[in-house]
């Protein structure tokens, strides 16, 4: 007697929007982080993994994600400036980040369209508020000393959608799709 033929199962991918820096704001990024780690004992993130998120959308079949890029494709917002310029550390996850001041309200009205685009598509995100920040170290035995950052300037004319990867050796970051800013 044939088996019967089983349904393939349905792709599922770890994907989150997020603003992926380019190269000279990365080794900026990177220059800072490793000034840091100098004098904090902790896991520095990798300069190939630096990135600033906008929505995490978590375990995203193959129809969520059509239906997300889909959305993204209908987002019109203007290039806008991102200044990083206030660092920080929090003690319960023992994070090192640096961030913007002040929020700038394009950057809040990006990741804003994003969740709903997610949410719009079937995905249960995050309820908390959104917080900007780059991730530049992690599991510190101390806050850092010095933080004195001198201010980065980011000119944002684009968002990515970025596909994570749990290796034995950590997180692996890929680009799946970018999207450029523009004038209405």
């Amino acid at each position: 007697m044939p088996t019967p033929e089983r349904e393939p199962q349905a792709q599922v991918e770890r994907l989150f929007f997020a603003l992926w820096p380019d190269d000279a704001l990365r080794q900026q990024l990177t220059q800072y982080r490793d000034t840091l780690a100098a004098h904090a004992d902790g896991r520095p993130i990798p300069a190939e993994n630096i990135h600033l998120t906008l929505a995490f959308l978590g375990r995203t079949d193959a129809r969520q994600r059509a239906c997300v890029e889909t959305m993204a494709n209908a987002i019109q917002r203007p290039p806008f400036e991102l200044q990083l310029n206030r660092s920080g550390y929090w003690p319960r996850p023992r994070v090192l980040w640096i961030a913007p001041a002040e929020m700038p309200e394009a950057l809040t009205a990006l990741a804003a369209d994003l969740h709903a685009a997610a949410e719009g598509c079937g995905l249960k995100l995050d309820a908390r508020p959104y917080r900007a920040h780059i991730t530049l170290m992690r599991k510190l035995a101390h806050p850092p000393k010095d933080t004195d950052l001198q201010p980065l300037n980011w000119p944002v004319d684009r968002f990515v959608l970025m596909r994570s990867t749990i290796l034995p050796q950590g997180m692996k970051y890929e680009v799946v799709r970018e999207w450029k800013l523009a004038e209405k």
